[in-house]
């Protein structure tokens, strides 16, 4: 019995969680107690590893996130970071009564931008962070958010995959060649088809992906770039809901662009 108690005491002294999956950490920024679950796996103390960051759409949560995407299960290497937002207000939630996240820079102070350099500096002094393989994924809202991120944090990220995110004006205006997942439903009645392919074609674009494309999965095309930001379009004949092989498709290729 002493031993077993011992055994797991080293663990925990070692930072090494007994459980599997995601655990929730918190951190204060500006004063505001904000969370996540994150997930690391034992080698990332050693090992130089990759991190993705995800973000719910406006009123989910970070524990329906980590089941949703569960990028922990598709990529048991990589540190896995599920965000949790803070109430704002949204398309149909005007009096901001549900958690979400900022859609332009400045929104709400910035808190989330900050949540974000917080976390990833956190995650750089926890463990040995792959600087050149950090990932931003989200749906709708979080999606929003991704776009974001890759207008005003596309320096430390090495790809983004967003969901039903809209971004057409930070895509068109404010963003530099990015790997690309992006991912919408032809029957979406929040973020309108027509607006997301303006986005894909504002996407290739700015990353110099070439015209026509080639099937890279079921829904998925992939179009390559003469800038190293290859873009894959995933247009599926749902709606705003984001499709259960949408996640385990964007970690493909965040491998693909990471090299490993």
């Amino acid at each position: 019995m002493w031993r077993m108690v011992l055994a797991v005491a080293a663990v925990v002294a070692l930072g090494v969680r007994a459980e599997e999956g995601p655990a929730r950490r918190e951190w204060k920024i500006d004063g505001v107690a904000r969370e996540a679950l994150v997930y690391a796996p034992e080698a990332a103390r050693s090992t130089p590893s990759p991190v993705v960051f995800v973000f719910h759409g406006h009123g989910g949560t970070m524990k329906n996130s980590a089941t949703k995407f569960a990028v922990h299960k598709h990529w048991p290497e990589a540190i896995v970071v599920y965000g949790q937002g803070l109430n704002t207000k949204g398309i149909t939630d005007p009096e901001g009564k549900k958690p979400g996240w900022q859609k332009v820079a400045g929104d709400y102070g910035d808190r989330d931008l900050k949540y974000f350099d917080e976390i990833l500096g956190a995650m750089k002094k926890e463990y040995k962070v792959d600087e050149g393989r950090v990932f931003s994924m989200g749906h709708s809202n979080g999606g929003g958010f991704t776009y974001l991120l890759w207008a005003v944090r596309g320096d430390v990220l090495a790809g983004v995959g967003p969901s039903s995110g809209g971004g057409l004006a930070l895509v068109a205006n404010s963003v530099k060649p990015k790997p690309a997942f992006i991912a919408c439903g032809e029957k979406d009645q929040l973020v309108p088809i027509d607006n997301q392919r303006r986005v894909i074609e504002a996407a290739k674009k700015v990353n110099g992906c070439e015209e026509k494309g080639q099937e890279w999965a079921h829904f998925a095309t992939k179009y390559p770039s003469s800038k190293g930001a290859p873009l894959v379009a995933y247009v599926h004949p749902g709606g705003h809901q984001m499709p259960d092989e949408v996640p385990v498709l964007m970690v493909k290729f965040f491998k693909e662009v990471g090299g490993k």
